[in-house]
């Protein structure tokens, strides 16, 4: 056990930083809920733990066979990225006449993150700094997607319930353009590292 603790640590400190899912989160929180958020939640970590798991397997491999597999990547990740930021920032004030008609789902957040080539160099990157903790690529996948699910499961949590309490302590609508414009363009901003 002693021998999974840096990955442990890895991954919490991975997921818990600020980025695209976690700004997500955390405006699906102050949009919808909680409850409304989970599947958005959902959709985020098992897309990061299958990410994990696929590149302790090796489909990291793949993405380097076919120079335009990372650029298709690369493009669908910003313009569905893109797309969200842009839904956020022009979101009414939550319990506003004009409410969005739902949260963002389960398959959205999982469409996410496998489109998102920052996710696969970090998951890819753990895998083989962490190979010596597996006997075997399945059991090293077992591992990496566990762990990489749960801390993301975690941290997803957490920024939505700081959202959440940020709608209920946020009353005028101007204020909300103002939130809501910052969360949008911070999801538009997490999309620059992609292409550095």
């Amino acid at each position: 056990m002693d021998s999974v603790w840096p990955l442990a640590m890895f991954t919490v400190a991975a997921t818990i930083t600020p980025g695209g899912a976690t700004t997500l989160a955390t405006a699906s929180g102050a949009q919808f809920g909680f409850r409304g958020s989970i599947p958005l939640m959902l959709g985020i970590a098992t897309g990061l733990a299958s990410m994990a798991a696929g590149a302790a397997f090796g489909l990291a491999n793949v993405l380097h066979i076919s120079p335009f597999l990372p650029l298709a990547l690369k493009v669908a990740g910003t313009l569905y990225l893109l797309w969200l930021a842009w839904k956020i920032a022009r979101a009414p004030a939550p319990g506003a006449g004009t409410k969005a008609a739902r949260p963002i789902g389960y398959i959205a957040g999982l469409w996410m993150l496998w489109h998102n080539p920052k996710g696969w160099a970090m998951t890819a990157g753990a895998a083989a700094a962490y190979a010596n903790l597996a006997s075997d690529p399945a059991q090293l996948a077992v591992l990496m997607g566990l762990s990489f699910g749960l801390a993301a499961a975690a941290s997803l949590s957490l920024w939505c319930v700081a959202g959440r309490e940020l709608a209920r302590r946020i009353n005028d609508p101007a204020h909300w353009r103002i939130v809501n414009g910052a969360l949008g363009g911070l999801i538009a901003v997490s999309t620059v590292p992609m292409w550095v």
